[in-house]
Protein backbone atom coordinates (compact mmCIF):
# COMPACT_ATOMS: atom_id res chain seq x y z
CA UNK A 1 0.00 0.00 0.00
CA UNK A 2 1.25 3.36 -0.89
CA UNK A 3 -1.34 5.67 0.54
CA UNK A 4 -4.15 5.54 3.12
CA UNK A 5 -7.18 7.30 2.97
CA UNK A 6 -8.58 8.44 6.59
CA UNK A 7 -12.09 9.32 7.64
CA UNK A 8 -11.48 11.80 10.68
CA UNK A 9 -14.92 11.77 12.89
CA UNK A 10 -15.10 8.70 14.82
CA UNK A 11 -11.38 7.91 13.59
CA UNK A 12 -9.36 10.25 14.94
CA UNK A 13 -11.68 12.05 16.93
CA UNK A 14 -14.94 12.51 19.11
CA UNK A 15 -16.65 15.54 19.57
CA UNK A 16 -12.96 16.81 18.27
CA UNK A 17 -11.12 14.98 20.87
CA UNK A 18 -8.20 12.63 19.59
CA UNK A 19 -9.26 9.04 20.36
CA UNK A 20 -6.96 6.64 21.99
CA UNK A 21 -3.53 6.22 20.07
CA UNK A 22 -4.55 8.03 17.07
CA UNK A 23 -2.18 10.78 17.52
CA UNK A 24 0.44 8.24 16.80
CA UNK A 25 -0.91 6.24 14.24
CA UNK A 26 -1.10 8.62 12.02
CA UNK A 27 2.66 10.02 13.14
CA UNK A 28 3.77 6.65 12.60
CA UNK A 29 2.46 6.52 8.98
CA UNK A 30 3.64 9.47 8.31
CA UNK A 31 7.11 8.39 9.13
CA UNK A 32 6.98 4.79 7.34
CA UNK A 33 6.37 7.34 4.30
CA UNK A 34 2.62 6.82 3.45
CA UNK A 35 0.53 9.06 1.20
CA UNK A 36 -2.52 10.57 3.84
CA UNK A 37 -5.75 11.71 2.10
CA UNK A 38 -8.25 12.61 5.53
CA UNK A 39 -12.10 12.47 3.97
CA UNK A 40 -14.72 13.61 5.97
CA UNK A 41 -18.59 14.47 5.26
CA UNK A 42 -18.16 16.92 8.50
CA UNK A 43 -20.04 20.26 6.93
CA UNK A 44 -19.75 22.07 10.29
CA UNK A 45 -16.44 23.60 9.54
CA UNK A 46 -14.34 24.48 6.49
CA UNK A 47 -10.95 22.29 5.44
CA UNK A 48 -8.99 24.81 6.99
CA UNK A 49 -10.92 25.13 10.17
CA UNK A 50 -10.18 21.44 10.72
CA UNK A 51 -6.68 21.50 10.19
CA UNK A 52 -6.35 23.83 12.34
CA UNK A 53 -8.00 21.30 14.99
CA UNK A 54 -6.61 18.49 14.56
CA UNK A 55 -2.86 20.40 14.42
CA UNK A 56 -3.59 21.77 17.88
CA UNK A 57 -4.12 18.21 19.01
CA UNK A 58 -1.30 16.52 17.81
CA UNK A 59 -1.92 15.57 14.53
CA UNK A 60 0.54 15.98 11.37
CA UNK A 61 -1.82 17.33 9.18
CA UNK A 62 -2.31 20.33 6.58
CA UNK A 63 -5.22 21.79 4.91
CA UNK A 64 -4.25 20.76 1.49
CA UNK A 65 -4.78 17.22 3.05
CA UNK A 66 -8.02 17.17 4.19
CA UNK A 67 -11.22 16.85 1.53
CA UNK A 68 -14.46 17.79 1.99
CA UNK A 69 -18.04 17.05 1.44
CA UNK A 70 -18.86 21.14 0.93
CA UNK A 71 -15.36 21.76 -1.16
CA UNK A 72 -16.27 18.49 -3.54
CA UNK A 73 -19.80 19.93 -3.77
CA UNK A 74 -18.79 23.34 -4.93
CA UNK A 75 -16.41 21.87 -7.69
CA UNK A 76 -19.08 19.77 -8.70
CA UNK A 77 -21.63 22.81 -8.75
CA UNK A 78 -18.75 24.99 -10.44
CA UNK A 79 -17.76 22.27 -13.11
CA UNK A 80 -21.82 21.03 -13.86
CA UNK A 81 -23.94 24.27 -12.99
CA UNK A 82 -21.80 27.09 -12.99
CA UNK A 83 -24.91 29.60 -13.73
CA UNK A 84 -26.73 27.72 -10.96
CA UNK A 85 -28.44 29.68 -7.82
CA UNK A 86 -28.09 27.80 -4.32
CA UNK A 87 -29.95 27.51 -1.49
CA UNK A 88 -28.17 25.80 1.21
CA UNK A 89 -29.72 23.88 4.67
CA UNK A 90 -26.70 23.34 6.64
CA UNK A 91 -25.77 23.78 10.35
CA UNK A 92 -22.36 25.60 10.75
CA UNK A 93 -20.46 27.99 8.93
CA UNK A 94 -18.40 26.41 5.72
CA UNK A 95 -18.81 29.73 3.09
CA UNK A 96 -15.15 29.83 2.30
CA UNK A 97 -15.56 25.99 1.42
CA UNK A 98 -18.29 27.17 -1.00
CA UNK A 99 -17.56 30.38 -2.52
CA UNK A 100 -17.67 31.27 -5.45
CA UNK A 101 -21.11 30.09 -5.67
CA UNK A 102 -24.03 32.21 -5.93
CA UNK A 103 -26.19 31.26 -2.96
CA UNK A 104 -29.57 32.44 -2.62
CA UNK A 105 -32.31 33.04 -0.18
CA UNK A 106 -35.50 32.20 -2.26
CA UNK A 107 -36.15 30.41 -5.11
CA UNK A 108 -33.28 28.68 -6.27
CA UNK A 109 -32.49 26.20 -9.24
CA UNK A 110 -30.52 24.05 -6.81
CA UNK A 111 -31.03 23.04 -3.23
CA UNK A 112 -27.59 21.76 -1.00
CA UNK A 113 -28.33 19.75 1.79
CA UNK A 114 -24.99 19.64 4.22
CA UNK A 115 -24.95 18.18 7.76
CA UNK A 116 -28.31 18.60 9.91
CA UNK A 117 -28.53 20.49 12.99
CA UNK A 118 -31.09 23.21 14.73
CA UNK A 119 -31.56 24.79 11.17
CA UNK A 120 -33.35 21.24 9.98
CA UNK A 121 -36.73 22.76 11.88
CA UNK A 122 -40.17 22.19 10.11
CA UNK A 123 -40.15 26.10 8.34
CA UNK A 124 -36.36 25.37 6.42
CA UNK A 125 -37.30 21.77 5.34
CA UNK A 126 -41.10 22.53 4.19
CA UNK A 127 -39.27 25.38 2.72
CA UNK A 128 -37.15 23.41 0.60
CA UNK A 129 -39.85 20.85 -0.15
CA UNK A 130 -41.64 23.80 -1.90
CA UNK A 131 -38.28 25.00 -3.83
CA UNK A 132 -38.37 21.02 -5.05
CA UNK A 133 -42.01 20.21 -5.87
CA UNK A 134 -41.08 23.99 -8.30
CA UNK A 135 -38.29 22.08 -10.52
CA UNK A 136 -35.20 23.07 -8.04
CA UNK A 137 -32.32 20.18 -8.22
CA UNK A 138 -31.43 18.49 -5.02
CA UNK A 139 -27.81 17.86 -4.18
CA UNK A 140 -26.57 16.23 -1.24
CA UNK A 141 -23.51 16.49 0.28
CA UNK A 142 -23.72 12.97 1.72
CA UNK A 143 -26.73 11.28 3.79
CA UNK A 144 -25.25 10.21 6.77
CA UNK A 145 -27.65 9.37 9.02
CA UNK A 146 -26.59 10.33 12.07
CA UNK A 147 -22.82 10.57 13.94
CA UNK A 148 -21.17 10.18 17.75
CA UNK A 149 -20.51 12.78 19.68
CA UNK A 150 -19.42 12.71 23.39
CA UNK A 151 -23.33 12.94 24.40
CA UNK A 152 -23.48 9.89 21.53
CA UNK A 153 -25.51 9.22 18.44
CA UNK A 154 -26.95 11.90 17.27
CA UNK A 155 -29.20 12.10 14.26
CA UNK A 156 -28.16 13.69 10.71
CA UNK A 157 -28.97 14.65 7.69
CA UNK A 158 -29.78 11.32 5.79
CA UNK A 159 -33.05 10.82 8.14
CA UNK A 160 -34.46 14.20 6.63
CA UNK A 161 -32.86 13.80 3.09
CA UNK A 162 -34.98 10.33 2.95
CA UNK A 163 -38.34 12.56 3.78
CA UNK A 164 -37.81 14.90 1.34
CA UNK A 165 -36.77 12.30 -1.44
CA UNK A 166 -40.03 10.67 -1.17
CA UNK A 167 -42.59 13.46 -0.61
CA UNK A 168 -41.13 15.49 -3.53
CA UNK A 169 -40.21 12.67 -5.57
CA UNK A 170 -37.28 13.02 -6.78
CA UNK A 171 -33.86 11.52 -5.82
CA UNK A 172 -30.95 13.63 -4.23
CA UNK A 173 -27.76 13.25 -6.31
CA UNK A 174 -24.89 12.58 -2.94
CA UNK A 175 -21.37 14.23 -3.91
CA UNK A 176 -19.56 13.62 -0.08
CA UNK A 177 -18.90 9.65 0.79
CA UNK A 178 -19.89 7.20 -0.77
CA UNK A 179 -19.83 9.03 -3.89
CA UNK A 180 -17.33 7.39 -6.19
CA UNK A 181 -15.82 11.04 -7.15
CA UNK A 182 -15.15 11.43 -3.07
CA UNK A 183 -12.46 8.62 -3.49
CA UNK A 184 -11.04 9.36 -6.86
CA UNK A 185 -10.47 12.60 -6.11
CA UNK A 186 -8.28 11.83 -3.12
CA UNK A 187 -6.66 9.61 -5.16
CA UNK A 188 -5.67 11.50 -7.99
CA UNK A 189 -4.42 14.23 -5.73
CA UNK A 190 -2.04 11.38 -4.40
CA UNK A 191 -1.09 9.75 -7.60
CA UNK A 192 -2.46 6.98 -6.97
CA UNK A 193 -4.16 4.12 -8.34
CA UNK A 194 -6.87 2.41 -6.16
CA UNK A 195 -5.48 -0.83 -5.42
CA UNK A 196 -2.37 0.92 -4.23
CA UNK A 197 -4.74 2.66 -0.98
CA UNK A 198 -6.45 1.15 1.55
CA UNK A 199 -9.62 3.30 3.23
CA UNK A 200 -10.35 3.16 6.93
CA UNK A 201 -13.32 4.28 8.34
CA UNK A 202 -16.15 3.98 11.35
CA UNK A 203 -19.22 3.66 8.67
CA UNK A 204 -19.12 0.06 6.78
CA UNK A 205 -21.62 1.76 4.20
CA UNK A 206 -20.37 5.44 3.38
CA UNK A 207 -16.21 4.63 4.43
CA UNK A 208 -15.67 1.15 3.85
CA UNK A 209 -17.98 -1.06 1.29
CA UNK A 210 -17.58 2.55 -0.32
CA UNK A 211 -14.38 2.63 -0.92
CA UNK A 212 -14.40 -1.48 -1.97
CA UNK A 213 -16.41 -0.55 -4.41
CA UNK A 214 -13.80 1.38 -5.95
CA UNK A 215 -10.80 -1.31 -5.36
CA UNK A 216 -9.71 0.56 -2.17
CA UNK A 217 -8.84 -2.21 0.42
CA UNK A 218 -11.66 -1.32 2.94
CA UNK A 219 -11.08 -1.32 7.03
CA UNK A 220 -13.56 -0.64 9.64
CA UNK A 221 -12.91 0.39 13.29
CA UNK A 222 -14.78 -0.33 16.25
CA UNK A 223 -15.12 3.20 17.05
CA UNK A 224 -17.22 6.33 16.66
CA UNK A 225 -20.58 5.21 15.21
CA UNK A 226 -19.66 1.41 14.68
CA UNK A 227 -22.03 -0.63 16.24
CA UNK A 228 -22.23 -4.50 15.62
CA UNK A 229 -25.59 -5.11 14.37
CA UNK A 230 -24.51 -2.79 11.45
CA UNK A 231 -22.15 -5.23 9.91
CA UNK A 232 -24.57 -8.11 10.47
CA UNK A 233 -26.83 -6.27 8.16
CA UNK A 234 -24.61 -4.45 6.08
CA UNK A 235 -24.66 -6.06 1.97
CA UNK A 236 -20.83 -6.56 2.34
CA UNK A 237 -18.19 -7.18 4.57
CA UNK A 238 -15.31 -5.11 4.98
CA UNK A 239 -11.68 -6.47 4.35
CA UNK A 240 -10.27 -6.22 7.35
CA UNK A 241 -11.95 -4.85 11.13
CA UNK A 242 -9.90 -2.80 13.87
CA UNK A 243 -10.45 -1.84 17.42
CA UNK A 244 -8.99 1.64 16.49
CA UNK A 245 -6.69 3.51 13.97
CA UNK A 246 -4.05 2.64 16.51
CA UNK A 247 -3.85 -0.99 15.11
CA UNK A 248 -3.66 0.43 11.26
CA UNK A 249 0.40 1.08 11.44
CA UNK A 250 1.01 -2.88 12.25
CA UNK A 251 -2.18 -4.26 10.44
CA UNK A 252 0.09 -2.44 7.04
CA UNK A 253 3.66 -3.11 8.00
Amino acid sequence: MGAVLIDIDGVLTVSWQPLPGAVEAVSRLREDGFALAFLTNTTSRTRVSIADTLRSAGFPVEAGDIFTAPALTAAHVREHLPDARCFVLNSGDIAADLAPLTIVDDEPDVVIVGGAGEEFGYPALNRVFGYLQRGARLLAMHRNLYWRTDAGLQLDAGAFLIGLERAAGVEAEVLGKPSAAFFTAALDALGVEPGDAVMIGDDIEADVLAAQRCGITGVLVRTGKYRPETIESAPGDPDHVLDSIAGLPDLLG
